[in-house]
């Protein structure tokens, strides 16, 4: 029985969230967004993947991310078909992960107001890790509920993804990832 790509993504993300300590507050969504930019002199290139799976742990500042590559969506076919084909080899490497930490900041103190946190962990993208370092921000919105946000850059290199020179002048080296997560507590029974 052959098992989906999007069943063995939940399996992978399951454990990693029960390695998460057992008794902490997490939240959880599976519906986060992120979108990637690339501005280039010929074309701008502009990507979204609303399938983002992702858990923060509030006691312990741990957090994941997983999603599929090929679920980003392109405003052109060609475009979307290039990407996974040529670029980041989706059939090679079909998910990009991020396990990290969320520190400076404080749970107790989260409110309406974002709160700036710093993140640091490791980002997985094509086969290729790269320890990743930015700020962001969250944002309580209930007791229940969380909203985080962070923008940063990657080099394409730093992931051995290769432009080919006769499209170098269409796809930029740094591509600007933004970040968005409404995370809901996950209730424990």
């Amino acid at each position: 029985m052959k098992i989906s790509k999007l069943a063995t993504l939940m399996v992978v993300f399951l454990l990693t969230l029960n390695s998460f300590t057992a008794l902490s507050q997490k939240f959880l969504t599976q519906s986060g967004v992120i979108q990637f930019y690339s501005e280039a002199p010929l074309e701008n290139i502009e990507a979204i993947n609303n399938q983002v799976m992702s858990v923060i742990d509030m006691e312990s500042g741990d957090m994941a991310f997983s999603l599929l590559m090929t679920a980003f969506v392109f405003e052109k076919a060609l475009m979307q078909e290039h990407f996974n084909e040529k670029y980041v080899e989706s059939d090679k490497f079909p998910k990009a992960s991020f396990k990290g930490k969320i520190t400076e900041f404080d749970a107790a103190a989260l409110s309406a107001n974002p709160q700036e946190v710093a993140v640091s962990g490791i980002l997985t993208i094509h086969g290729e890790s790269k320890e990743i370092n930015t700020t962001g921000t969250l944002t309580r919105q209930s007791e229940t509920k969380l909203f985080g946000e962070a923008t940063f850059d990657i080099l394409l290199a730093d992931f051995k993804i290769k432009i080919p020179s006769a499209v170098k002048d269409n796809i930029n080296e740094k591509i600007e990832v933004r970040v968005k997560m409404n995370y809901e507590i996950l209730q424990r029974e």
